[in-house]
């Protein structure tokens, strides 16, 4: 196959886009669900980006079954049911609405007996989505902890244990206030490792975190947080549920949909090209800009001397990269789009390599788009519009330069979220 820059785009896009649908619960969620209860109430609550498309995946797969409850999602993020109600609440950043139906979701499941179940829905997004302060604490101070978190550096599985010790529903929080009801979780894992415990914090297992540890965090990346927050972590008054604790029963956890699951998918796209795929890893870490310098030097490996692999080839990877910015702020662009440039930068327009970075939930940081993609001449371009892509990489500003090439990739919600998918293709 002759490899152009129109060739290449079509490929990336149409491998992106399988792994999409590999995660998309519409098509994978029914096979997973338990049988109904003989008898019992059956309850549907959930949180997260995919939280209101699984509610009409359950509708769908159990048309017959008596059920209620609700589900929070992302503000965009809707979808329509009939007989689960969908709310909608601020992600990245938490605010009232959230922390409402947190609130309200646990109310769903008070009282109940152990005929009766309770299916929990969750995916990414969950923490911001119900960020219910723990008592004593404000929601304006959790803002002000999700800022601080967001800005630190810190891994998705660090935040999560922070986040766990500040709320009233994470951590087995949810759990707790179902028992003696069955609960069974269906989740789409978008964190590293697919760790039940951090994924939306872990509101229906238990914790294996401890308060000393959320303190050790907070000093280690320096984080300045409200005194009150940093009196309840001092105080640890309220442990969470601790693995073995006989109040939350037997866990029954499901994975729907993993992020090695859409690698897999992606992979098996990219055969349908002639690549060969190779899948450097579903759990990757670290500062973006450094990642993908890292994939880039892989690239050039490849490209140059046939190792790990010989072109034409397509290296994969998935995980959650960090972006950490300074004193001096940032401009626009999330993590992939960062990494991507990384990429760019790294490969110095090197001939026939191109790249595709992306959130596999349509939303790269807090912008409207999902990644982004570079060609060999992305460089070049860029210099020729009047940008310095080393001066765009370090003050953060990945989205306008991408913005000004044409090179974003806009998918718009994708109602799933199996974290970030890094392709880069070697011809």
């Amino acid at each position: 196959m002759a490899w152009t820059d129109a060739a290449a785009r079509t490929a990336l896009e149409m491998i992106f886009k399988a792994a999409v649908a590999s995660a998309d619960p519409r098509i994978v969620l029914a096979r997973h669900l338990p049988e109904p209860p003989a008898g019992g109430r059956v309850v549907v609550v959930g949180a997260g980006k995919s939280a209101a498309v699984m509610a009409a995946a359950v509708e769908d797969a159990w048309p017959e079954v008596k059920l209620s409850g609700l589900v929070v999602t992302r503000y965009g993020h809707g979808h329509p049911t009939r007989r689960i109600e969908v709310l909608e609440a601020s992600h990245p950043v938490p605010d009232a609405a959230g922390a409402a139906a947190a609130e309200r979701i646990l109310a769903a499941v008070e009282g109940l007996t152990p005929r009766d179940l309770v299916l929990f829905l969750v995916s990414g997004g969950g923490s911001a989505l119900t960020t219910l302060p723990a008592p004593g604490l404000t929601l304006d101070a959790l803002m002000a902890v999700n800022r601080a978190l967001l800005a630190s550096g810190a891994t998705i599985n660090e935040m999560n244990c922070i986040r766990r010790h500040l709320s009233a529903f994470s951590g087995g929080r949810l759990a707790l206030a179902a028992a003696p009801a069955r609960v069974v979780t269906l989740a789409i894992s978008d964190v590293p490792g697919d760790d039940p415990a951090a994924i939306a914090s872990g509101p229906t297992v238990p914790d294996p975190t401890s308060f000393a540890e959320a303190r050790a965090l907070v000093a280690h990346y320096r984080m300045d947080l409200p005194a009150a927050v940093r009196a309840h972590l001092e105080k640890a008054a309220d442990e969470t549920p601790k693995p073995g604790d006989p109040r939350l029963g037997a866990v029954d956890y499901r994975f729907i949909a993993t992020p090695r699951m859409a690698l897999e998918a992606a992979a098996q796209a990219a055969r349908g090209f002639g690549l060969t795929p190779l899948i450097l890893g579903d759990a990757l870490e670290g500062e973006a800009r450094e990642l993908g310098k890292t994939m880039a030097g892989i690239a050039l490996s490849a490209s140059a001397h046939g190792h790990p692999l010989p072109a034409p080839c397509l290296l994969l990877s998935g995980g959650e990269t960090t972006v950490t910015i300074g004193a001096e702020g940032g401009g626009r662009g999330g993590r992939n789009s960062e990494s991507l440039l990384g990429c760019a930068v790294a490969l110095a327009g090197a001939p026939g390599i191109w790249a595709l970075m992306g959130d596999t939930d349509g939303i790269d940081g807090s912008e409207d788009n999902a990644g982004a993609l570079i060609t060999p001449d992305s460089l070049a371009r860029a210099r020729a519009a009047g940008m310095d892509p080393r001066a765009v990489l370090g003050r953060h500003d990945s989205y306008s330069l991408f913005a000004k090439l044409g090179d974003l990739l806009v998918t718009g919600p994708t109602l799933t979220n199996v974290n970030d998918l890094r392709a880069v293709l070697v011809a």
